[in-house]
């Protein structure tokens, strides 16, 4: 069974003007563990898709199932259970909180599901992504690619079966943003999750089994 299915997506929003259409009949399959790249001009639709298939934002018309299930045949307190548990997300902005330890943000997500042995994996997989000596460290500080580990770190801890990540090296350095994408393949790998990646980095691209170029709304191609 393909991990996500996406079908005949179409989306569109209402301005001054009339009806704007930001994607237009958008169709692929992902099997588990393989990764995709998602690229495109700014403005083409590939953040809006990514929203799309983490069930942030809804399509005007289409599906996506994930594992087998209709994501907007779900109601949104359903959709965010399902995030929960077989979703990760990577950010350029990182996304840590503040007022939080990296232990403490990585921990986060799992004492939300309950997990009695957050700390322990938490701590283990801070130590994975080299940061064993950061644990008491708020995000402050941190340097950027070390605050992007942190991240990694708080959305592969819950294992996901999909990785969703939104131009993860944007706000980095050439070196570090290397040393972030290699880190990411790795646990990818490791894990057996499934990688869906937003980026305008082609070399970046190409390391992933497909790439999805979207032009004006369209697969291009």
């Amino acid at each position: 069974m393909n991990l996500i299915d996406v079908s005949h997506v179409f989306k569109a929003v209402q301005d001054a003007s009339g009806t704007l259409e930001i994607l237009r009949d958008i169709n692929f399959e992902l099997q588990p563990q393989e990764t995709l790249a998602i690229v495109g001009a700014s403005g083409s639709g590939k953040s809006t898709l990514l929203s799309i298939l983490a069930g942030l934002d809804t399509p005007t018309l289409g599906k996506v199932v994930l594992q087998g299930v209709d994501l907007f045949a779900l109601n949104e307190d359903q959709r965010a259970a399902v995030r929960a548990k077989n979703m990760g997300f990577v950010f350029q902005s990182f996304q840590l909180l503040g007022n939080l330890t990296a232990l403490e943000n990585v921990m986060l997500p799992l004492e939300l599901a309950g997990d009695k042995q957050a700390r322990a994996a938490a701590t283990e997989m801070l130590e994975r992504v080299g940061l064993g000596q950061r644990l008491n460290h708020y995000p402050k500080v941190l340097s950027g690619g070390e605050q992007q580990r942190v991240a990694l770190a708080r959305a592969f801890v819950v294992r996901p079966a999909l990785l969703l990540a939104d131009e993860p090296t944007g706000s980095l350095d050439h070196a570090s943003g290397e040393r972030i994408m290699d880190l990411m393949f790795e646990l990818n790998q490791e894990l057996g999750t499934t990688l869906v990646l937003v980026t305008h980095d082609l070399k970046l691209a190409e390391r992933c089994q497909h790439i999805i170029t979207i032009e004006a709304g369209q697969i291009k191609g």
